[in-house]
């Protein structure tokens, strides 16, 4: 296979050779005057009319049959037969398209439309021009591309030859189109806080460091879209805020995570975390039907439905149902038995990772759509406490699929518990867990000078790869692959 690939390459580098000295194969200059979707919707029209039309495109297949020959050509729009003909083209112009042209060469055709005898609307061609020629063959479309990692190694062949690859990116753009379009529509005003920053705000994960050369500074990639930033602007006297952005995490690969990846938050003052239920519910519904054009989804083996009564979950309660473990009262060491007995790995001893474990081992068994409430304050850093049980917290996590795919609360806004919390969070470091937030003193200062009670929410890209029913890598453009040796 690799010797036959060589062999096509040095002939296509022969025929660029010949091509050269006929014509300049690589152009600037394109005469399009409809997108191939145009000709087919108008295709009667212009075919009694004559009219000539000229596309641009990239030819998929070519046959020959002596003095006619037949190519696809594909532009971002469609695809439509084409049709050279030596009489229609002339003798050394038709010789050349045979001889010199190749699947996967970029061309600009003229022409006008016809129906062949089997009734298949094409282009009669007229002229043509290369615009572009291809040194390399494409893979072919029912046996090339097989292997996952290549797939994502050459992302722009598996897109060119997969039409509902294609689709899934054009929905993927809706998906935050509808998400942005919402927020607006809601009075929420976008902005754009730092990517690069001293201290990583806003949530519980291994960031990426990188260093500063002018200010001889070590900084590090967010790992969150700005909520310390975003919750700055609630004190500087902004009241609805949202972010659309990317978001970076130094953490371990899985179907549903990545390293870099993009994600929406919002802050919104005067709202509390049962505000926030509201609007992202709502928010969830809106990007389902726009986007999916329904509420009902099928991801891995859990099915649900939007559209249905979203069921409140409590922590506690559910933890201790599904192991018998009390988050609140059972030991560390209990937890860590019970883990061990479920067969649960973990990383950290510390009480707040050993919660947090048991949690995700139970949500594995919850369809959803469901709101997972009344966090332990202990992996709630930033949210404001209940006023009713002081260990626990208004917050609230959308769960899908065995998954959180958003996160929520009422935003803590009391200087000296955050603080307290923020030590707390110190402690944890010094002991040697990697995920611990950051403490941020100067956001502290912030809160001194008073910010007004807040609701903020954020969710990323998972959302959108588990309504697709996708792995989350196969929902990004280019994810990041390691380098060939």
């Amino acid at each position: 296979m690799e010797n036959s690939i060589v062999s096509e390459q040095a002939d296509r580098q022969e025929k660029l050779n010949k091509l050269n000295s006929i014509c300049n194969p690589y152009p600037s200059k394109v005469n399009r005057s409809h997108l191939i979707s145009e000709v087919l919707d108008n295709f009667s029209d212009l075919e009694k009319e004559k009219k000539e039309v000229f596309l641009a495109g990239r030819i998929l297949t070519i046959r020959t049959h002596g003095n006619l020959s037949f190519a696809n050509l594909k532009d971002t729009s469609g695809n439509i037969q084409l049709a050279f003909s030596k009489n229609e083209l002339g003798v050394d112009d038709y010789k050349n398209f045979v001889k010199l042209i190749d699947m996967a060469d970029f061309l600009e055709v003229g022409g006008t439309c016809f129906v062949t005898h089997k009734g298949e609307n094409s282009i009669l061609v007229k002229s043509y021009k290369v615009l572009s020629k291809a040194l390399s063959p494409l893979p072919e479309k029912w046996h090339g591309l097989k292997d996952e990692e290549e797939k994502l190694r050459k992302r722009y062949l598996d897109l060119l030859l997969n039409d509902e690859l294609r689709d899934l990116f054009v929905k993927k753009a809706k998906f935050w189109q509808v998400t942005r379009d919402f927020m607006i529509k809601k009075g929420f005003f976008e902005v754009e806080t730092p990517i690069l920053e001293t201290t990583t705000g806003g949530a519980e994960a291994r960031p990426f460091k990188t260093h500063h050369n002018d200010f001889d500074l070590d900084v590090y990639l967010r790992i969150s879209v700005g909520e310390l930033w975003q919750k700055r602007l609630m004190a500087a006297g902004y009241e609805k805020t949202f972010e659309i952005g990317k978001i970076f995490r130094n953490e371990g690969s899985s179907p549903d995570h990545l390293q870099e990846f993009t994600n929406m938050e919002f802050y919104w003052a005067y709202a509390n975390y049962s505000d926030g239920m509201k609007i992202t519910q709502e928010l969830y519904r809106e990007i389902a039907v726009q986007v999916f054009g329904t509420t009902k989804f099928k991801t891995k083996d859990y099915e649900y439905d939007l559209a249905e009564e979203w069921k409140e979950i409590d922590y506690q309660t559910e933890v201790l149902k599904q192991t018998g473990i009390d988050v609140l009262k059972s030991t560390e060491k209990e937890m860590m038995d019970k883990l061990q007995e479920l067969k649960v790995k973990y990383d950290g001893k510390t009480r707040e990772r050993l919660v947090d474990t048991l949690w995700k081992y139970c949500r594995k068994s919850i369809a959803g759509p469901a709101f997972l409430i009344n966090h332990p304050k202990l992996v709630s850093p930033l949210a404001k406490s209940k006023e009713d049980n002081t260990d626990l917290t208004e917050r609230f996590q959308i769960i899908i699929a065995g998954s959180e795919v958003g996160n929520g609360y009422s935003e803590l806004n009391n200087p000296v518990e955050q603080r307290k919390r923020f030590e707390e969070q110190q402690l944890l470091i010094d002991r040697g867990d990697e995920e611990a937030m950051m403490p941020d003193f100067e956001f502290v200062e912030m809160l001194e000078h008073g910010m007004p009670p807040t609701c903020g929410f954020g969710f990323g890209e998972r959302l959108f790869a588990f309504l697709a029913d996708k792995p989350v890598r196969e929902t990004s453009l280019f994810p990041l692959m390691k380098p060939r040796a």
